[in-house]
């Protein structure tokens, strides 16, 4: 899971505006000297066409990062049916632990393509998906595999998660400013995608033409194709940038600027309850419905489940859309009002539902959660920008540059905190309703913060935050 599909910029430095024309060389192993999209010559002449091709392949790597960040969403809610001998507590486990160890990974992430060159750690980082996908292909063929094997393998399944610091830090280099939102949102619209894909694929894969039992390890294996096909495009066809560096001196004054840590929380609010609800989901409906956690179609079986991240991933946009009209604050409060009114209603309608409503409710809840990411991701820069006194200078935007990574990796932490909180209820009372019933205080307390510190704040009245 994710920003606005319109995401904004990783922590990272824009380049330098220059009004000459700066030459292009290139070195072998496929390295660019003098890069510069803010010079209109250059990009009109090359610059484009190059940042385009680069871009197209970061999204299809980035796409699969998250394929393999949510594969054992799906993966594990099939492990019992596959001989597998699993608690609920160990099933959440795994279904939570890629997030944690992504959401981590991405903070290191941010700062690698600078160290390796863009094309150089786009080919490691997608040759690391390897990893989790053979391995999942291996440990899921023997129902005696040891649930501390599993839970390892599916750890690194957070390569996946981790991906999309360093490709979003990777593209921002190779657009000039006023292209950045379109190509960064391109491609984290790609990776969001991802999430949905798998959930979709995993089913009819494992099922078709099996029979009575499940071909599981097809779940991990039927990627490597792909992820072979990611690393050779990468290795042919993109470029590593000499200009890229590394905005150290910006992410250090970004964690000591208070609104980090308030948007941080904002911003788990909404895309950590997006990557977090997406990976759960399909545990939800095979324990509330589960005669819907796998529809037959023909000889293969299709879950629903998918539909969650799809609506979600595709919901992102319009928050964007609706903060440049309306201001980021008031679209995030409207966010979570929704999301805490659907989560109330899912639990008031949670032993008397039908299925159809409760996918229904969540639906509503993705999209809303998924109006909120593009809305939060917008309040960032602009609330940067007034804390620097509206100036737009190069410092503020270093701040706000590297504080939108930042955010962005806290907030992955809500794929690991939304199961694990439904983990705990179940384990508790045997049902999930305290969990939602936390959900629902979160949500209020988050539209009050949003509604005190960004609406009603006496310090930054006026500005259309």
């Amino acid at each position: 899971m994710t920003e606005t599909v319109s995401a904004a910029p990783p922590p990272v430095a824009s380049p330098p505006v220059d009004s000459g024309t700066s030459p292009l060389s290139f070195r072998p192993g496929r390295w660019i000297d003098g890069w510069n999209p803010e010079d209109e010559t250059q990009w009109h002449s090359e610059g484009r066409t190059i940042a385009r091709r680069n871009l197209r392949w970061s999204i299809f790597a980035e796409f699969l990062g998250f394929v393999v960040w949510q594969l054992w969403s799906i993966v594990a809610v099939t492990l019992p049916a596959a001989g597998f001998e699993l608690s609920t507590s160990e099933v959440f486990w795994l279904i939570s632990i890629p997030s944690l160890v992504g959401a981590t990974l991405r903070i290191p992430y941010s700062f690698l393509v600078p160290v390796f060159g863009g094309r150089n750690w786009t080919i490691i980082s997608a040759g690391l998906l390897l990893a989790p996908a053979i391995l999942l292909g291996i440990c899921v063929s023997d129902p005696g595999t040891p649930f501390g094997v599993l839970l390892v393998i599916a750890a690194l399944a957070g390569f996946g998660g981790g991906n999309f610091a360093s490709s979003m830090s990777n593209i921002t280099y190779f657009y000039p400013q006023r292209e950045k939102g379109w190509a960064l949102g391109l491609n984290a619209a790609g990776g969001n995608l991802g999430a949905s894909v798998a959930q979709f694929v995993v089913p009819i894969v494992i099922t078709v033409a099996a029979g009575a039992s499940l071909n599981l390890p097809l779940a991990g294996w039927i990627w490597v194709p792909f992820i072979l096909l990611a690393m050779f495009g990468a290795y042919r066809w993109m470029d590593n940038l000499s200009s890229a560096k590394a905005d150290l001196a910006g992410s250090a004054a970004a964690l000591k600027e208070p609104h980090l840590w308030l948007l941080s929380l904002l911003y788990i609010g909404t895309f950590g309850s997006f990557i977090g609800f997406a990976s759960v989901f399909p545990k939800l409906i095979a324990d509330q419905f589960p005669e819907f956690s796998a529809i037959g179609v023909g000889g293969a079986s299709v879950s629903l489940a998918f539909l969650g991240a799809l609506v979600g991933s595709l919901a992102r946009p319009y928050g964007g859309r609706l903060s440049d009209r309306f201001g980021g604050a008031r679209i995030t409060m409207l966010a979570f009002g929704a999301m805490g009114t659907i989560t109330l209603a899912v639990v008031l309608t949670l032993s008397v539902a039908s299925f159809w409503t409760f996918l229904g409710l969540f639906l509503l809840l993705f999209a809303s959660a998924g109006i909120g990411n593009g809305s939060t991701y917008r309040m960032v820069p602009v609330v940067f920008s007034i804390r620097g006194g509206g100036t737009g200078d190069i410092s503020t935007q270093r701040k706000a540059a590297a504080a939108l990574g930042l955010i962005s990796a806290i907030g992955a932490y809500g794929g690991f905190l939304i199961p694990q909180a439904l983990n705990l209820s179940f384990q508790a009372t045997g049902g999930y309703a305290g969990a939602f019933l936390g959900f629902v205080a979160a949500y209020g307390i988050l539209l009050v913060l949003t509604y005190v510190v960004y609406v009603r704040s006496r310090h930054l009245r006026g500005h259309k935050i």
